[in-house]
């Protein structure tokens, strides 16, 4: 099956788990996600892919060999897990868990709704 960007959205989400996380940076897929006032049951993890690559000036704070490793495996507060997911309400949206704290108080990072996207027949 193939999948294209139906619309962007852009927007922070609440991610629900059935059981908490076993490790709150790498939480995985959630059961379901709040967004915009409803709730949206999971009931298929279509596809996930992980971007750890370090931007702008943290791209060039690391040694190669050490780089290479954190762009493989992730390192504090860098990078994004995205996860294609089909809810209870037959849509498809592309979700992701960004690794960033908000705030330089807070540890943790922050669920995002990154767009809705439709499936595409492959045989089109």
């Amino acid at each position: 099956m193939e999948y294209r960007p139906e619309r962007f959205i852009g927007e922070p989400i609440e991610a629900l788990f059935d059981k908490p996380p076993a490790r709150e940076k790498v939480p995985g897929c959630p059961n379901a996600i709040v967004w915009d006032g409803e709730t949206y049951r999971i009931t298929e993890l279509i596809n996930e892919w992980h971007d750890y690559s370090r931007k702008g000036r943290m791209g060039h704070n690391m040694r190669p060999s050490h780089a290479d490793l954190a762009a493989r495996r992730g390192s504090w507060g860098v990078g994004r897990d995205y996860f294609r997911v089909r809810t209870d309400m037959d849509r498809i949206f592309e979700i992701y868990y960004d690794r960033s704290p908000s705030r330089s108080k807070s540890r943790k990072g922050g669920w995002f709704l990154f767009q809705e996207v439709e499936e595409i027949p492959a045989d089109h």
